[in-house]
């Protein structure tokens, strides 16, 4: 095998790993969330526990990252995969420190009565979970329309956060017993909202991998 052809092996399994990143963070996030609506604690400390996992994943990718830049030298669009790589990883990451923010204060609020259906909280998790499956096939095939794409459904999350924040704000002046569990809700829908923000920052990684060209889509 040429120097080449292992070279090429090496970005495949870089790239196999961030896919296997971003898949664990999806999960992480889909059972924070369902911890949160069944009031699961024993759910919920799964995630807790379960981010170890993430953390070493990312560790990982990065000392990948690390090696392939001080023995390969790699430039132009060889650099371009490591460098995006690698900063996917770090987004995928915080992402999943936030699964971790949602599934604790799944556990605070416990089996305390909500003071409201959780309708637009689940919402913004399917959203922000759509978007990083998006981003990863985006990621996998390289196509930065698809990214572009995937950014743009950062409006509905960001929508949906206000929405719930102004009607949670309705529910604390009209009842102060509600201000603890409402604020916990203002938290878990803030933590989606800066999910949507890595999911955007992950398409201005996958459009700077393709194009070369650094690009702010949150304009």
């Amino acid at each position: 095998m040429t120097t080449r052809q292992q070279f090429d092996v090496a970005l495949e399994e870089l790239r196999q790993k961030i896919y296997e990143l971003g898949t664990i963070v999806n999960e992480r996030i889909d059972i924070a969330v369902h911890s949160l609506q069944k009031q699961d604690p024993e759910l919920a400390q799964t995630v807790i526990t379960g981010d170890s996992q993430v953390n070493d994943l990312q560790a990982e990718i990065e000392g990948k990252c690390m090696f392939l830049i001080a023995t390969q030298q790699p430039f132009a669009r060889d650099l371009r995969k490591i460098v995006a790589g690698f900063k996917i990883s770090i987004s995928l990451e915080r992402m999943g420190d936030l699964a971790v923010d949602v599934a604790k204060t799944a556990r605070r609020i416990g089996h305390t009565p909500l003071i409201k259906p959780l309708v637009d909280i689940p919402r913004m998790s399917e959203t922000v979970q759509a978007m990083i499956k998006k981003g990863l096939e985006a990621y996998v095939k390289e196509e930065d329309q698809l990214a572009r794409e995937m950014s743009l459904m950062d409006d509905g999350v960001d929508h949906l956060y206000n929405q719930i924040f102004r009607e949670l704000l309705l529910i604390m002046m009209e009842d102060p017993k509600t201000i603890t569990q409402a604020t916990y809700l203002m938290f878990v829908a803030r933590f989606f909202e800066r999910m949507g923000d890595y999911c955007t920052n992950i398409a201005e990684e996958i459009v700077y991998l393709v194009s070369g060209r650094r690009t702010d889509l949150n304009d």
